[in-house]
């Protein structure tokens, strides 16, 4: 259940419609902090909250755990794995995306994306499982079993980065006495020539120096080749020896999307007109990272939370209007673009408004402390991951460190494409 479904079927609290939420999954995740799930800044119940907890006071609202596959030939159904059909009226295609490798050799079975909760745990389980064997053959550091290549230099590259510096440094340097944790790497790798492209020039800037500061290694130019269990082979020749690579390089459309055979745009996306509506088919909407969408100069919106929400809002809007109770159909769907923030470290984040306004440094931190507590889904989460927070900040500790879960095979939580199940990673909903 992700931002866009989400956004949408509380949207629909008042309307004259009944409300079904369809998911593999039965809880939402708060995506933008996956990465300190995965670097032990916090843990997955903190960013989690149960699908049915959200939906319980929403008198006109329920929820199908089941795995969605398509749409009937009819157009008024929705197929699941095991054989289901289930009736709507209007549907929301809210499904998500994907970790995009571009055809990198190796990269779909070596290398640990960040979309899902399943894949946070797993990679920060591997994190401390190579630490635990090169503490019992610290020969092991030499072959990279201490180094983390990132790659990709967007807002989950840096922030992952910089979390994964300070947990090596500030954490697990004390509890690992005996292992020379000095010699533990992160390696940032980007094929742009600076991080963060989104941002000014003098915020990118900014952001390389605080994470060399932190002792991350920043490689720009630099384009993943190929990546292996022990490390990741750059364009020039370079080899990073890693005993984990983490692909944050870029995203693409579930591949639900092309089972439904619908006409698709770049990176995988469904098309849909200017009111988010699948061309000739008047009451299917696509909204989020699935969604085609574009502005008034024909670029695709950013596959970022807050697209996602306002989409899921317009179109509960739409549905509203089209059972007779809201007025006339709204007007195009127009992003409202709050700004961008990301974090670095401790003390240092970057923010950059719409308007032309800029913060860096201990206040745009601040802000992007407050923004993500009150966006999280919940009284208790944002009360434990505030407290977690000033935790971390008050001792120079970390949540849990915990080896869980080995590396989820390739028919588990948010597989690449290719993998059957990934078809389910769908939240429609559906008004009827």
């Amino acid at each position: 259940m992700g931002h866009g479904g989400m956004a949408c079927a509380q949207a629909l609290r008042r309307a004259p419609v009944d409300v079904l939420v369809v998911d593999r999954h039965n809880y939402h995740t708060f995506q933008p902090l996956l990465y300190q799930v995965a670097t032990a800044g916090l843990d997955v119940e903190n960013i989690t909250q149960p699908a049915r907890h959200i939906l319980r006071t929403q008198a006109n609202a329920d929820f199908r755990l089941a795995t969605v596959t398509g749409v009937a030939p009819d157009g008024r159904a929705l197929t699941t794995a095991d054989g289901d059909a289930i009736p709507f009226d209007a549907l929301v295609l809210a499904a998500g995306a994907t970790t995009a490798t571009f055809g990198v050799p190796g990269a779909d079975e070596h290398a640990f994306p960040l979309k899902s909760a399943t894949e946070a745990l797993a990679l920060r389980s591997h994190i401390l499982e190579r630490f635990e064997a090169a503490s019992a053959d610290p020969a092991l550091v030499d072959a990279g079993a201490l180094t983390v290549a990132v790659v990709g230099g967007g807002a989950t590259g840096v922030e992952t980065a910089g979390a994964l510096s300070e947990l090596f440094q500030c954490v697990l340097a004390k509890d690992f006495p005996h292992l020379d944790v000095s010699r533990a790497r992160v390696v940032l790798v980007e094929g742009g020539p600076a991080l963060m492209e989104a941002y000014d020039d003098d915020l990118r800037d900014y952001t390389r120096r605080a994470l060399e500061r932190r002792g991350v290694e920043v490689r720009l130019g630099a384009q993943a080749a190929r990546v292996a269990p022990d490390g990741v082979a750059l364009a020039d020749g370079t080899w990073v020896a890693a005993h984990t690579v983490i692909w944050a390089a870029g995203v693409k459309a579930v591949p639900l999307a092309g089972a439904l055979g619908l006409e698709q745009t770049r990176g995988g996306r469904l098309i849909v007109d200017d009111r988010l509506r699948v061309p000739g088919r008047e009451n299917l909407y696509v909204v989020g990272d699935l969604a085609g969408a574009t502005d008034a100069d024909g670029r695709l919106y950013p596959q970022v939370a807050q697209v996602a929400i306002q989409q899921g809002r317009y179109v509960a809007r739409a549905i509203t209007r089209a059972v007779g109770r809201g007025g006339p159909p709204p007007e195009p769907f127009v992003y409202r673009d709050p700004g961008m923030m990301a974090t670095i470290g401790r003390n240092a984040a970057i923010l950059q408004l719409a308007s032309g306004f800029k913060l860096r440094g201990w206040l745009a931190w601040l802000g992007w402390l407050l923004v993500h507590v009150v966006a999280l889904v919940g009284f208790r989460n944002r009360t434990a991951v505030l407290w977690s927070w000033l935790y971390n900040y008050w001792t120079y500790d970390r949540g849990p460190r915990l080896i869980l879960t080995a590396r989820p095979p390739a028919d588990d939580a948010d597989a690449p494409e290719g993998a059957a199940p990934v078809a389910a990673r769908t939240a429609g909903v559906a008004a009827e």
